[in-house]
């Protein structure tokens, strides 16, 4: 028997049982470790010579009266990129915790429901017990977390890979040698200067084949004005532009302005904001991040409402390692493929492996575990000691 089948599939045999339906389970310990992932590159630079070098995430656990445990992982990209941090995280955790004791882990409305209740905004700190939870119920099943979100759309899901801020010609030998280890998407930080950005963009389409994808995102990092002098100084190149201002007026206003294909990201942060951006036509694809809107649960719905409208996706979170890739291939995976624009895989991207059974990636491509849950085992010695633990 395989090192998964004996910490995973041995804990839920009693749940196959006839009545297992039946049987309530409750949640009994949420508690959390503390990683640093470092990056394999040294540095990870963006917009506004924002840069970081070692993550801090956050591994959570939610452990029922069972015996199983669900796991889930927050990572923001730094205290500087969105209205999230690592300390938040945990802090947030021991706020919540005490309200979600008991509770059948299962239920995930119902969980939502209650994370809502007791702690107003802050969806990044509910992410993690989100997602532990879609990781529980499909331990409790039998099943693997992309079937229990809708099914299993195609054998893999196609990556994009993003390339630090770097003068121009750095730039370009990098997106080369991912080229070569089967890279067709890449997502060129921009957001800087705009003629060295106009350089980047050249450099590095350039270089492409006519079916590969460029995304120049600069997350947030231009002015209106300056938005506007690079999609006309590379009107004639085939990119895609993501997120090019701070707020979403100035945002549709650029889209209005120019033909390139737009990605909204940082903007589109709730339900309310998508529907109003369908409604302006703002993009013709949204970057969803697990963690930016929840966790899974809330994801999906917005996913969902995605397909049912037409919009394409980036599928993916802020950062994370091993646990954050498999939670984001379960939710790829079970996005039809002509709606699936790309995802990512970020624990290539760091040094520390967090858990076992994580997607890797092959040729630019990943793929969603089989086995249930989100079908990983986390290395204990690599987690250490847990930093918050609520009884």
């Amino acid at each position: 028997m395989s090192r998964w089948n004996k910490t995973r599939i041995g804990a839920i045999t009693p749940f196959f049982s006839s009545d297992w339906k039946l049987r309530l389970m409750k949640i009994v310990r949420i508690f959390a470790h503390r990683v640093e992932l470092p990056l394999v590159e040294g540095s990870y630079k963006w917009s506004g010579g924002k840069s970081v070098s070692v993550f801090d995430s956050t591994i959570v656990g939610v452990e029922t009266d069972t015996g199983l445990i669900g796991y889930g992982e927050v990572c923001p990209l730094g205290p500087f990129y969105l209205p999230a941090y690592a300390d938040g995280v945990r802090a947030g955790l021991k706020e919540l915790g005490p309200h979600l004791l008991g509770s059948d882990p299962r239920q995930l409305a119902v969980i939502n429901h209650r994370m809502d209740a007791a702690l107003k905004g802050h969806p990044y700190v509910k992410s993690g017990i989100d997602i532990a939870c879609w990781d529980l119920l499909g331990q409790s099943t039998g099943l693997p977390v992309c079937m229990l979100m809708g099914g299993r759309f195609g054998e893999s899901i196609r990556l994009y890979r993003a390339i630090s801020q770097e003068l121009p010609e750095v730039m370009a030998k990098k997106v080369a040698g991912y080229r070569s280890e089967g890279y067709t998407r890449f997502q060129l930080k921009v957001g800087g200067d705009p003629d060295t950005d106009i350089e980047r963009i050249r450099a590095v389409r350039s270089m492409l084949q006519p079916t590969e994808r460029l995304v120049a995102d600069a997350n947030t990092g231009w002015t209106q004005h300056e938005a506007m002098r690079v999609v006309r100084a590379v009107r004639d190149l085939d990119v895609y532009i993501e997120q090019p201002c701070l707020n979403y007026e100035e945002c549709l206003a650029v889209r209005r302005h120019t033909d390139h294909p737009f990605v909204l990201d940082e903007n589109i942060d709730s339900l309310e904001m998508l529907m109003r951006a369908k409604a302006d036509l703002a993009m013709d694809v949204v970057n969803l991040k697990i963690s930016k809107l929840g966790g899974l649960t809330k994801t999906k719905q917005i996913r969902d409402l995605c397909v049912s409208m037409g919009i394409a996706m980036t599928l993916e979170d802020s950062w994370g390692g091993d646990i954050t890739t498999a939670a984001i291939a379960h939710l790829a995976q079970s996005t039809p493929e002509e709606f699936r624009f790309t995802s990512t895989d970020f624990n290539s991207y760091v040094t520390v492996s967090t858990a076992d059974g994580a997607p890797q990636r092959v040729h630019g491509f990943m793929t969603a575990s089989h086995a249930p849950g989100l079908g990983i085992v986390p290395k204990q010695q690599v987690l250490g000691a847990r930093l918050v633990e609520i009884v």
